[in-house]
């Protein structure tokens, strides 16, 4: 008789990590006068890489131009520093919990390669979504949501409502 593997890990309730979440909302609004975000940290990276591989060409364009500024790194910024600590909790909360390796998660229906391209291309998507929209889901929605934004509340709707309406599509590369 087979019995069914037991989880060894133990993880949070994830109504205790929602409201950690609305009081970190409230202690960055407190602290900084703004919400969370992650985007801008990306936006910041990148805008020192490309200062840094042309400076010139930064300099010129009009959209990296905005965030050069002579004697002050796009990298002096809160937003990277929140999501480095982010990127570190979250590196010693998997260290702390056994989760760490080198592996891909995937239904056994589509292959590794299939669950990694689906991935990378849903990261650029939403990527791009994020500049477009001027913001990622932490930025817009839940900091959006926190002080009563209507579109806040809007981009919420859109961004589970577009998720409900892919994922009948997509749902064979999990289920």
């Amino acid at each position: 008789m087979k019995t069914k593997k037991q989880n060894k890990h133990i993880y949070w309730n994830p109504y205790f990590g929602g409201f950690l979440l609305g009081i970190l909302i409230i202690f960055t609004f407190f602290i900084t006068g703004r919400g969370l975000g992650a985007s801008g940290a990306m936006k910041s990276s990148v805008v020192t890489i490309v200062d840094a591989a042309a400076p010139k060409h930064a300099e010129k364009n009009s959209y990296y131009s905005k965030f050069v500024e002579d004697g002050e790194s796009p990298m002096n910024n809160w937003l990277v520093f929140e999501t480095l600590g982010v990127l570190i909790g979250a590196f010693i909360s998997g260290s702390l919990s056994g989760r760490i390796g080198w592996r891909v998660q995937h239904s056994p229906k589509i292959t590794r390669r299939r669950r990694l391209i689906f991935a990378f291309s849903g990261g650029i998507l939403f990527g791009i979504g994020a500049q477009i929209a001027r913001g990622c889901t932490s930025g817009a929605a839940l900091s959006g949501m926190a002080v009563l934004s209507t579109g806040g509340f809007i981009t919420m709707l859109s961004i589970f409502g577009t998720a409900y309406l892919f994922a009948y599509f997509f749902r064979k590369n999990w289920i």
